[in-house]
């Protein structure tokens, strides 16, 4: 084996063992409302404009029923809720409601939790983490951008309000 072929099987177990590790360490769910699509969807809908169900689905990399059925329970919960194009387009467009950008952020508080305890295990100092947190922005873009996808990286900041439609 290749030193770069040992550095990427190293790389791959490392990456799987860290996924492990992220999830077990949100513990069982236990306070958290969002199922992991809806967590998902909802990190992307507070961020940029709002997107239709076909921009969804280039966006996750699957088909627009499968978007579709997780959008539909969305809206079914109060999370997300369908606008027309601002732009004038046919196509309807989602944005999360209050109550689910509010249940995001509680099940974020946990996962944040979680992920302080694993940051506070390995004896990370604030430079260590923002080294890793460089890093995994970067290997995230490059990604983005091998797959012709951009995921944006800020909030909009502000909650609809009920009167908009």
């Amino acid at each position: 084996m290749s030193e770069q072929e040992r550095r990427l099987s190293d790389l791959e177990r490392e990456l799987t063992l860290l996924s492990r590790h992220f999830v077990a360490s949100r513990g069982p769910r236990i306070g958290q409302s969002l199922d992991r699509s809806a967590y998902v969807l909802l990190t992307r809908l507070e961020t940029g404009e709002p997107p239709t169900l076909k921009e969804l689905a280039h966006t996750f990399q699957v088909d627009v029923s499968t978007i579709n059925r997780q959008v539909s329970a969305m809206l079914r919960n109060g999370l997300v809720e369908r606008i027309p194009d601002p732009d004038g387009g046919m196509a309807r467009k989602f944005r999360p409601t209050v109550l689910g950008l509010e249940r995001l952020e509680a099940d974020r508080a946990i996962s944040r939790a979680g992920t302080s305890r694993l940051i506070e295990a390995s004896g990370w100092a604030g430079e260590q983490t923002q080294q890793f947190l460089d890093l995994l922005i970067e290997l995230n873009q490059g990604i983005e951008h091998l797959e012709g996808l951009a995921w944006s990286r800020t909030s909009g900041g502000t909650l609809p309000s009920s009167t908009d439609e």
